[in-house]
């Protein structure tokens, strides 16, 4: 059973999504501030966070920053109906997905189970060795599937499971072009719609996590209107 957490001040929405989340067999954990999510957080992670951004004591913003420090675990915000900002900066900052208020439930729980058979799939949960999985190694990039690593010129580099899933489809055919859609395909499942400003997103906080640890990083090249593509250096 998957442990969600939820995190929002507003107290109708904590009850309700709750609710149908156990009803859908999931164990939840509720929390009406960032900072009492954060400290339950440091005792013992959930398997995924579903956060609200503007929140008393500390916003969803500062707390992703927060857990980004120190996991890579699947979280999804809750944003604003017109605040396009909140949504951006919350992708850029490692955010895997978006919802915006209003939500469907239905959508909400759609989301959260994609991203959870992401997880597995990039935890390598009972998986066998297939070329899907194997362990990929292009130029100074060094990618284990089975065990979500990454390593740049033989330093770590920590990634989301979407930024993890976009690297490996861009890797595995150096110099092939994968367009937006193509990377959308691979990063969600088909019944979840993102535009392309999640991907661009996606691809904007990769880059900066490789330059992290190599200024000089410039394998993942933009192709303006067209897509993406990795050259092998």
């Amino acid at each position: 059973m998957s442990k969600i957490a939820l995190v929002d001040d507003d107290r109708n929405i904590l009850t309700s999504v709750s609710m149908t989340l156990e009803a859908e067999g999931f164990e939840v954990e509720t929390y009406n501030d960032g900072q009492s999510a954060l400290d339950a957080f440091n005792r013992k992670l959930p398997d995924m966070a579903v956060l609200d951004i503007k929140m008393p004591r500390m916003d969803g913003m500062d707390l992703l920053q927060r857990l980004r420090q120190k996991t890579s675990m699947p979280v999804i915000f809750l944003t604003s109906k017109d605040d396009e900002i909140d949504e951006v900066l919350g992708l850029r900052m490692g955010a895997d997905d978006y919802v915006k208020k209003p939500f469907s439930q239905r959508l909400l729980v759609e989301r959260i189970r994609a991203l959870l058979r992401r997880q597995e799939a990039v935890d390598g949960v009972e998986i066998a060795e297939t070329e899907e999985n194997k362990i990929i190694e292009r130029g100074e990039l060094t990618m284990d599937p089975l065990r979500h690593a990454v390593k740049w010129k033989g330093k770590d580099v920590t990634l989301t499971v979407t930024e993890f899933l976009l690297l490996q489809a861009l890797a595995q055919r150096p110099g092939f072009v994968k367009s937006r859609d193509q990377l959308m395909d691979v990063a969600y499942d088909d019944q979840v719609y993102v535009d392309d400003r999640t991907i661009d997103s996606h691809i904007k906080r990769l880059r900066k996590k490789m330059r992290s640890v190599d200024e000089e990083f410039s394998a993942i090249e933009t192709l303006y209107g067209i897509g993406y593509r990795y050259n092998e250096e």
